[in-house]
């Protein structure tokens, strides 16, 4: 029996089609599918801090001690801050800084207003102030509101051109890679014995800025004294900075009673060096005065890395995957020919693209997925999927299947009854004190290797032992060998990098993992998978690690555990702590936008941000934080926002309060990806396949939630709303709400751009009195097996239960595969109407 909610007119073939005739578009809008090079020029911008007035302070007793601080990441690593004017409402500074900005990234100031207590200084008010629109020669004094409407603080700001000739960049629209340097040096010792003290002395060299954060060097003894010790640092051409050394002393004291060894360090001396002032492409000594007649002698070389980025930028396929379609498009030209008993093999142009969603659920999410799977095989459609894409629970069935290259073109009741011996067995082995030890082995050998090491890997390890049961080797650049004949579905795995201490309803960003790259479509960066985990800064390879195996990418796919206590109440009561919002940050708009110097499009509007506190902070960060999120390194730090970067739809710039209104604190500027379950966010990876580039025609979504059979279609329509992204009107009955049915169709019949949804919620409608479509049960013991609720309180389908009876297993299979079968005529109607979409835009 085929239910279905079909939006649009009465005849949705006949209509879609004549629309689609007479409103032919491109469907394919990329934006910026290449990365390009580009040439703009250097300003430098003075920054004046004048004054604030009718400040008030954090101490009741007296007034405030003000001063502020300004950071401008994207020209100069360093805070600069003025100084401080004791006990009074309306400080004067009059203080200047210089900054020399590039004009091809998104160049934002943050002003921050501090009153300085005796313990510690707290920030009343800081200003995000976006100096594009600024004109070149004409001074700017702008009078901020804070706090209070009374309270200002008075900032003039001066730009002009520099002298200096224009800088070449490479950019994608989204990122901007400036040219990286490498230094590298040695420390000479020949007068190390002049430097040698009392105690355990070593050098501290650093350049802020670069990746490396500090290089700690200990001076040597006599007998070491012509041993050279080398060093080495990365940072951006473009970044002002300094080569920083210092000379310190370790005391090492030991307590008399409790014989506690404490080591307490003194900087003797130091001295830098501008970093501006080092030659490029020429070894020199350099000698760094350090004070009191004292210096050191450096031998370096700074040179600019030249060649190909390592990771590529660009919002169009990776070439192994545009391949894969071209090989694919055959595949499921022939499919359809037979399955929908055409005369002819549709031609390359008109094969419709076809993705194959899985929602997350557990081991629940799982086996229903097998199900699914082979439904579609029963049916004959699994080679005219393009696309399987999971989240989850979902990518453990994937990553299981992928493991066999042949695995589509079998018989999958194999693949099914291997998957259930394993889910059916106790997982109790899995904690024994062997297993433990081994795991612990492999988490420090991780870290001993400089890996960041955290609670999802340890999570891996444990899904590797439910799943296999075994130590698997395999990693996911392996499933190459799965789709290099386009004999599968390709295989897309989804997760979501998110904040430590921010909702994923509040901010989420989908990263893919497919056999080839992983990456962001957001930002339109993506890395080889062989390449996962290893170490970049400024879009290069700084240091390589192996690939990570498979088992340590299914705990971050499936990392229910990565769960802050706001999402636990959210997903058990309905609710998250509301209160927490109250606790954070305020965040308003203060621009004054009829003045002529705001008009530029791409402009961010100046935001003033009010802290909640230091004590509020901790209370909402113990809420919302993540301690098992897991941490890998991030391959995009060092890059920086575009310039035009707001014109993105991909980006939320729009709303007052997103981060994506905040470049300075956008992921590029983060050393660390928190790359957690893409539930946390929408449980569904709807967002990775409606990107333009995939062109996707028809989604078939399987939804294995716990509850909630249409929040995955609600929260996909939202996001798109706010991206601007064809997706259809969700309108679905109280009655639906409460009683779901087995498939669902959404379409948009007037946009041809939008893709036709097929929606399958976890239900047993019609499988409890039908063995089959069209037969019906007839023993007891077939009543039996087909009478039972999937949510029900007792129910064996809970998300954190891991292990299902043979029967539960069978049981879940059968019922998945049956409501794919049962609704065998929408599957072929949603291709049909695509394929004839395909037709007559080709045609056109």
């Amino acid at each position: 029996m085929f239910r279905q909610a079909l939006l649009g007119q009465p005849s949705p073939l006949v209509a879609a089609l004549l629309l689609f005739h007479r409103k032919e578009r491109r469907r394919k809008d990329t934006g910026l599918p290449h990365w390009r090079r580009e040439k703009h020029p250097y300003y430098d911008l003075t920054v004046k801090i004048l004054r604030a007035r009718n400040i008030k302070g954090t101490d009741l007793l007296s007034k405030a001690d003000c001063y502020v601080e300004l950071r401008l990441p994207t020209a100069s690593p360093i805070t600069y801050r003025t100084r401080v004017i004791d006990n009074s409402s309306d400080p004067e500074w009059n203080e200047t800084f210089h900054f020399k900005i590039h004009n091809a990234v998104k160049n934002t100031m943050e002003l921050a207003l501090f009153d300085e207590d005796v313990l510690i200084s707290d920030e009343l008010a800081s200003v995000v102030f976006d100096v594009t629109g600024l004109k070149a020669g004409h001074p700017l004094k702008e009078s901020f509101k804070l706090k209070e409407d009374d309270e200002e603080l008075d900032v003039e700001f001066f730009l002009k051109k520099s002298a200096d000739a224009p800088g070449e960049v490479i950019t994608n629209g989204a990122l901007v890679a400036y040219p990286c340097l490498s230094l590298q040096g040695v420390i000479k010792n020949d007068e190390m014995s002049n430097l040698r003290e009392q105690g355990s002395n070593q050098f501290k060299i650093s350049v802020p800025g670069a990746y490396e954060k500090q290089v700690c060097i200990p001076c040597k003894p006599e007998s070491d004294q012509n041993c050279a010790v080398p060093f080495v640092f990365h940072i951006g051409k473009e970044m002002c900075s300094q080569l920083s050394v210092e000379l310190e002393r370790t005391i090492t004291v030991q307590d008399g009673v409790s014989h506690d060894v404490e080591e307490h360090s003194t900087v003797l001396r130091s001295g830098t060096v501008p970093f501006h002032s080092l030659p490029l492409g020429k070894e020199i000594d350099l000698t760094v005065p350090l004070g009191k007649e004292l210096s050191v002698d450096l031998r370096v070389k700074a040179e600019q890395i030249t060649g190909d980025l390592d990771i590529r930028l660009g919002f169009d396929l990776c070439k192994e995957e545009q391949g894969f379609l071209e090989k694919r498009k055959n595949v499921v030209s022939q499919a359809l020919k037979k399955t929908l008993k055409l005369r002819e093999d549709p031609d390359k142009d008109e094969v419709p693209v076809v993705a194959v969603l899985g929602s997350g659920g557990g081991i629940r999410a799982l086996t229903s997925f097998y199900g699914s799977l082979l439904g579609l095989q029963q049916l004959n459609l699994l080679d005219c999927i393009t696309y399987l894409a999971g989240i989850s629970g979902t990518t453990w069935c994937m990553s299981m299947l992928y493991q066999d290259s042949e695995w589509s073109c079998k018989d999958l009741r194999g693949a099914v009854i291997n998957a259930r011996d394993k889910i059916s067995s106790s997982k109790v082995a899995g904690f024994s004190s062997e297993r433990l030890k081994y795991y612990f082995q492999e988490l420090s050998a991780m870290e001993n290797a400089g890996r960041k090491v955290s609670f999802t890997d340890l999570w891996g390890l444990i899904v590797e032992y439910f799943l296999q049961q075994k130590v698997d080797q395999s990693k996911l650049s392996d499933q190459q060998n799965a789709v290099k004949r386009a004999q599968n579905p390709y295989p897309i795995y989804a997760a979501v990098n998110v904040r430590p201490n921010i909702s994923g309803d509040d901010f989420a960003e989908w990263c893919e993992f497919t056999p080839f790259e992983v990456g962001f479509r957001k930002y339109g960066a993506f890395v080889r998978t062989e390449d996962f985990d290893s170490e970049f800064f400024m879009g290069r390879l700084i240091k390589k690690h192996p690939e990570p195996r498979i088992c340590y990418l299914q705990g971050i796919w499936g990392s229910a555990f990565a769960a802050s206590l706001d999402d636990v109440f959210l997903k058990v009561i309905g609710s998250g702590l509301t209160f927490l919002e109250s606790l954070g940050d305020v965040v308003r708009v203060i621009d004054d936008c009829r003045r002529f110097h705001f008009r530029d499009p791409m402009r961010l509007k100046t935001r003033m941000v009010i802290p909640g506190g230091l004590l509020l902070q901790i209370f909402q960060d113990f809420f919302k934080s993540r301690v098992t999120a897991g941490e890998t390194f991030n391959f995009m730090q060092g890059l920086y926002l575009h310039k035009d970067y707001v014109s993105l739809k991909k980006f939320v710039t729009w709303k007052g309060t997103h981060l994506d209104a905040f470049p300075n604190q956008l992921t590029p500027m983060e050393e660390t990806l928190y790359l957690v379950d893409g539930g946390f966010s929408i449980n569904s990876p709807f967002p990775l396949m409606l990107q333009p580039e995939r062109d996707v025609d028809v989604i078939l979504s399987f939804n294995y939630s716990w509850e909630a059979p249409f929040e995955v279609l609600e929260l996909t329509q939202k996001y798109c709303k706010e991206r601007e992204i064809p997706f259809p009107q969700i309108n679905v009955s109280k009655e639906d709400e409460e009683n779901p049915k087995e498939c669902y169709v959404f379409m948009d019949a007037e946009n041809p751009k939008t893709p036709i949804i097929l929606h399958f919620p976890l239900v047993n409608d019609t499988f409890c009195t039908y063995k089959a479509p069209g037969v019906e049960r007839e023993s007891e013991e077939e009543k039996a097996f087909g009478d039972f609720e999937v949510e029900a309180k007792d129910s064996p389908y809970r998300t954190l239960n891991f292990t299902f009876e043979p029967h539960e297993f069978n049981r879940l299979v059968e019922l998945s595969c049956y409501n794919v079968l049962n609704n065998k005529d929408a599957i072929l109607d949603a291709l049909r109407l695509a394929l004839n979409r395909r037709r007559l835009k080709s045609r056109t």
